[in-house]
Formats: structure tokens, sequence, C-alpha cells
């Protein structure tokens, strides 16, 4: 007789030990990459453009995606999402063992990876939703969290540490070790049929009345398209700053790869912290104050507080505590539409709740690079500019400074959305306003 495939939450754990694993390799990858990027041009706009064509294509082909998570067989579609981040892992490895890669193959391969991105996560979401009982949806999204945050303690450190002996394409070859456990670790559990019920039939029909149906959703819902909207505003600040955190790192500190690591590192542990915070304690009693509080110190202590020094130990402290929240706000926001939305249509849902908040992340990218190089830079490293005249006597001249003023004041910003969003009953009361997708009527 066959042996039974795990499932449940031990089947949830198993795949969650691969994707922790994949994860130190990617972010490996990542910092690399950004060494690499910096390197090569000693600009801005190049490391935000990377982000540009690895979100657009995420971001276009995510209605397509959430109707087709719903179609087809969901672990199938976690394996294909992996594979086709290993193909562009590979492409990119091919032109570097021929010293031939330019950042134009970069571009190509992490767009490449987009697209089976897009699967990745509604697919991933919907699954867990199955898998695991409703009581332990916010550990979950800790756990998640901690894979993500996790990975990140050792990899800038031991990237920084192998690049000298192996190089960048021994990296991707970690990579792709790596990944190759993941894929194995998730054949060898259950993941449970999506079940046909009445929440998923309603929205059956054509491909286009499936697509759209995510979208119906959502608008029919004002509560939960307010909830998306405090990460629709919050995403297009945050990403502005978060392009420019690793090249004002290198210019404020002569290309330093060390403290670079040092603060990545830094943030990772608070990450960690926050993701075992989380799992731990499940979050709030009442998620939406994991949400907008989390948004409120994100933004204050972790970019406020980065952007406004060039001090190392306060770009540490603001690296831990801007991620240890950070957990919180995305495991309190997950368990909020996991509990509201019925599994059978979470592909769907989930892909346009994943458009709403992110679709303001390529126009981010395209907007950090030129405002720092052709802007900020510049009139931050003349001491005569009346910008420099204003700003100097807090944050100093030099180069890396016009990217820390956007920074911060992108920090500011982003506590404002939080606190703001406290002024909408809609998006306060969303617990109280919409029942639990399995509640008895």
């Amino acid at each position: 007789m066959a042996s039974k495939k795990p499932k449940g939450m031990t089947a949830f754990t198993i795949i969650w030990v691969g994707q922790l694993v994949s994860l130190m390799g990617s972010a490996m990858t990542q910092f690399a990459m950004g060494i690499w990027a910096w390197q090569k041009t000693g600009q801005a706009t190049p490391l935000a453009m990377v982000g540009f064509f690895a979100f657009t294509p995420m971001i276009i082909i995510t209605p397509i995606a959430g109707v087709l998570v719903d179609r087809w067989n969901r672990k199938l579609v976690m394996a294909l999402s992996d594979l086709g981040a290993g193909l562009s892992t590979i492409f990119m490895l091919v032109f570097l063992l021929s010293d031939s890669m330019e950042m134009w193959h970069v571009y190509v391969a992490v767009a490449f990876a987009g697209i089976f991105g897009a699967f990745q996560w509604p697919a991933y979401s919907a699954a867990i939703s199955l898998m695991i009982p409703k009581k332990q949806y916010g550990r979950a999204s800790g756990m998640i969290s901690l894979a993500q945050t996790g990975s990140g303690i050792f990899a800038p450190i031991l990237a920084g540490i192998l690049i000298g002996s192996i190089d960048i394409a021994g990296i991707f070859i970690i990579d792709l070790v790596t990944l190759g456990f993941a894929l194995f670790m998730l054949l060898i559990v259950k993941v449970p049929a999506t079940p046909v019920v009445d929440a998923a039939s309603e929205g059956r029909g054509s491909f286009f009345k499936e697509m759209a149906y995510g979208f119906r959703y959502l608008f029919e819902r004002s509560s939960l398209l307010g909830l998306q909207m405090v990460f629709f505003f919050g995403n297009f600040f945050c990403s502005i700053a978060f392009s420019l955190i690793t090249p004002m790192v290198l210019a404020r500190t002569g290309g330093n790869a060390t403290i670079l690591g040092s603060t990545q590192t830094a943030a990772a542990i608070g990450g960690l912290l926050g993701s075992l915070i989380l799992t731990a304690w499940g979050g709030p009693k009442k998620r939406i104050h994991g949400v907008l509080i989390g948004w409120t110190l994100l933004g204050l202590f972790g970019l406020f507080l980065y952007g406004i020094t060039g001090s190392l130990p306060v770009w540490l402290a603001a690296s831990f505590l801007g991620m240890l929240v950070n957990p919180i706000v995305n495991g309190s926001n997950q368990a909020i539409w996991q509990a509201k939305v019925a599994p059978e249509v979470q592909g769907r849902v989930f892909s346009v709740r994943r458009l709403v908040a992110q679709i303001t992340a390529p126009l981010s990218m395209l907007i950090a690079g030129p405002l720092a190089d052709q802007v900020l830079e510049p009139a931050m490293q003349n001491p005569d500019s009346t910008l420099a005249k204003i700003i100097a006597p807090v944050m100093g001249t030099g180069e890396g400074v016009g990217m820390a003023v956007i920074v911060a004041v992108s920090g500011i910003i982003v506590a404002l959305v939080g606190l703001g969003a406290y002024n909408f009953p809609k998006i306060r009361n969303v617990e109280t306003i919409l029942p639990d997708h399995d509640a008895v009527t």
C-alpha cells in the first residue's frame, strides 16, 4: 500500500520549510545583484528599474492568474511558479558565465520571473486556506513572514563572504539548488482540491466573466476596497523609498558592502522577531489595529528614521524597527481577507486585491530613480542650492543625501496613511461590517 502524503498543518509546515530554504537562496541572489548593478552603473535608476520590470508584468498578469488559479490544481500552479523562477535564474547564469551580462539581461529575467510570480502568491494563499483551520490563519501568516524575513538574516552576510570566492554565478547556483529543495518539499505533500460550492459557482462562466468576478467582488464590498486603498497609497510611497535604500547606503558609505549587509541583516532580524511574535501571538484580536498602527510605525521608524540620518547605528535601529512591524501589518491583513473571502474564489479575489495594492509600485520605481539622480542628488551635492541650504542643517550635504530626503519624506506620508485610515468607519470596522465566509446565517 502506498504511503499517504502529509496533509493539513503538517503539509503546510513541510511546504514552509522548503520555502524558507529557497528564500535564503533568493535573498542571496538579490543582495549580490544589488552590488553588481551598483558597481556597473553607480546610479539609483538601474536598481529601481529592476524592481519596475519585476513588478509590471506581475501586475498586468495578476487578474488572469487569479482565474487560472481557481480553475487549475493549486499545487501544480505553485510548482510551475517555482520552475519559472528557476528558468529566470538560469537565463542570467548563462550570461554571467560567459562574462557578457548587461542590465537589460537582468530586466528580461526579472520580468519573466514576475509573470510566474503572479501565480505563486494567490495559489499559495488559497491553498493554505484549504489546508488549515481558520483559527490558525494568523499563525500561518506569521510563519510565512518568518520564512520571508528569517532568510534575510544570514543571506546578505553569506553572499558578501561568498562573492569573493565563487562570484555571483556561484550564488546563482546556490539559488537553484535551494529552489530544487523547495519543489521537492511541495511534491511530497497533499494540497486539497478546490471545492465546488455556491460561492464559486456564482462567478463561473466565460474566462472574462470569471476575471471580472474578482473586481466585482471587491467593488461590491467597500470595506475591503477601503482596506486595500490603504495598501494602494502606502505601497506607492514605500516602493519609492525602498527602491532607494540600497543605493542610498552605498552612496553614503563609499560603496561599503559590509555596511549594506549589516543594515539588511538588522532588517531581517527585526522581521524574524516580528514573525515569531505573530506566530506565537496570532495577531491582535481586532486585526485592523495590526494593519493601521503597523503602517504608522513602519513609516515613522522604518523610513523616516532611516532617511533622516547617515549614522550606521540609527540605520540599524530603523531597519530593525521597520521590519519588526511589517509581518504584523501583512499577517493581520491576510487573516482578515482569509476570514472574509471563501477559499474557492480566493484565487480571483486575492489576485485583484494584489493588483489594487501593488499597481502603484511600477510607477513608484519609475519615479524614484530619476527623482534621485536628476533632481534631489544634484541639489543636495551643491551646498549653494536652495534645497541644500534648507535641509543641510539637519541632514548635511553630499552624495546620497538627496535619496535620504526622499526616504524620510516618504516615511512621513506612509505614517499619515496609517493614521488617516482611522477616520474612515468602513475601514476601521471592516471586521464587524462583513461576516466571515463560513458564518452561519
